[in-house]
């Protein structure tokens, strides 16, 4: 471990309050997504208070501070961006949720933010700042969580946001990832492990969300129902129809199609005249989202059809699929450095668990950290995946927490591994990027093949309707 690994690992030990502090002022401070105001402005302060440049309302509450430490000016710079997620998630039951919109942090990316002021401590230190050959842009993220179809398609016509996905998705447009070599982000696990850190991309489900509306004609229910066209058993016909879909779906695809009732009806004596419906299709890749939205569109028209109603089916982009990466080897460097560090800390938890992880790196003999399983799949979907399809992405997971995703009983309850563990890996992977011309940062570019040009990625999540075939976006 060099003096540079020894500063960083020491910069954020020595600012551990400071970090867990900010965390914490977040996590009982939760916002929906593209409303994070407050979260974006605690964001930004702490990223000036680092003497870092700061813009703040980009895609409405996004957060960019700029560390470039470059002494010359030849060539392209090394660019290297570094991510948390601003918003919480829709739990009205959870403990912190706030009262007035049900909103908390039952995914912990305050946890994700606190890792990102982490990281963001340790690299805009003089000392270390002088040791990187390239530029460190830091991100606060607004909307990953999805936001409902109403508030992005008035932000939309308000000339607030282009797209009708979410934050990553509006950044991309805006240009904030142009350029950029590699992205660092970090989130709690999404996949059952032992390890208490996992780096690398499991591959994850894409999405498409859709509001079916159906229309059908009021009656009274008990007198004059022949004189009504009931939405609701029509809404009702097209889950059926929907369902004998199912064993049509293949299991390697992955297809989750899943949503609720917003509206079904108004008296219970008036033959409902609108039913609306959202539903979300996820599937593992592109093909087979847009076979699983062919079904799905099909059911309802025809359930509508059976009975006289119309069925109106407006898309909303979702996300595309994670696509699967190993760790890279800068990963794996960084990983050492800490286990070399913690192996003197007889008090940490693990550390009288032996298993070999990496035998080419003899600190490795370590259960702490672990490399994704390639073989397995998430069905649960994140835009993160938007950015693996257009640049290479650094992803670390990580334990610390209690409950589930997305549920009342969701909890960090290790800050060290949910929020300090995560800063130290993406800091220390940032360094071994960047380090000695930035040479790994310039070859792991030069390798990667995107599967979508920004061009090729904005066309398909634009929701233009002009006749072209678009997996996304698409109005019925």
């Amino acid at each position: 471990m060099d003096e540079i690994e020894q500063r960083i690992l020491s910069l954020i030990d020595d600012n551990r309050k400071r970090i867990l502090d900010f965390a914490a002022d977040v996590r009982l401070h939760p916002e929906s997504g593209f409303k994070e105001y407050r979260t974006a402005s605690r964001l930004a302060e702490l990223f000036r208070s680092l003497g870092l440049p700061t813009e703040e309302g980009l895609a409405v509450t996004g957060v960019r501070a700029v560390l470039d430490p470059r002494s010359m000016n030849c060539g392209l710079p090394t660019l290297i961006g570094i991510l948390g997620e601003l918003d919480g998630v829709r739990c009205d039951h959870h403990p912190e949720a706030d009262p007035a919109t049900g909103i908390a942090h039952a995914c912990g990316h305050h946890a994700q933010l606190g890792a990102l002021a982490g990281a963001a401590v340790a690299l805009s230190d003089p000392e270390v700042a002088a040791a990187l050959n390239g530029i460190v842009v830091f991100l606060g993220v607004p909307a990953e969580e999805g936001v409902e179809g109403d508030l992005k398609r008035q932000l939309q016509r308000d000339g607030k946001i282009g797209l009708l996905s979410g934050g990553k998705a509006e950044l991309i447009r805006l240009g904030v990832f142009d350029g950029m070599d590699a992205a660092l982000a970090s989130h709690a696990h999404f996949t059952e492990t032992e390890a208490d850190l996992l780096i690398g991309n499991s591959s994850t489900n894409g999405y498409v969300a859709k509001t079916i509306t159906i229309s059908g004609k009021a009656a009274h229910a008990g007198s004059k129902p022949h004189e009504g066209v009931n939405a609701l058993n029509a809404a009702s016909l097209g889950l059926t129809a929907l369902a004998y879909h199912r064993e049509t779906f293949r299991d390697e695809d992955s297809v989750r199609i899943h949503g609720v009732i917003t509206k079904g009806g108004g008296a219970i004596n008036v033959v409902p005249d609108e039913v609306i419906a959202e539903v979300m299709v996820r599937a593992k890749n592109l093909d087979a989202i847009k076979d699983a939205c062919m079904k799905t569109d099909r059911s309802f028209t025809a359930g509508a059809g059976a009975l006289g109603a119309q069925a109106h089916i407006a898309d909303l982009p979702g996300y595309l699929p994670v696509i699967a990466r190993p760790p890279e080897e800068v990963q794996w460097q960084a990983a050492a450095a800490i286990m070399e560090s913690f192996s003197s800390r007889a008090d940490h938890r693990a550390i009288n668990q032996p298993m070999t992880i990496r035998p080419e790196h003899p600190a490795m003999q370590h259960p702490l950290v672990r490399a994704v399983d390639p073989t397995r799949h998430n069905p649960l979907s994140t835009d993160i995946g938007d950015l693996t399809h257009l640049l290479p992405v650094l992803h670390v997971t990580s334990g610390g927490y209690e409950g589930s995703l997305h549920g009342s009983d969701f909890r960090i309850v290790d800050d060290e591994m949910a929020i300090l563990m995560p800063a130290r890996l993406m800091a220390l992977t940032t360094y071994h990027l960047l380090r000695n011309g930035a040479a790994a940062a310039r070859e792991l570019r030069e390798r990667f093949v995107p599967a979508l040009t920004k061009e090729d990625y904005l066309a398909l999540m634009d929701g233009k309707t002009d006749g072209s075939e678009t997996l996304i976006g698409r109005k019925h």
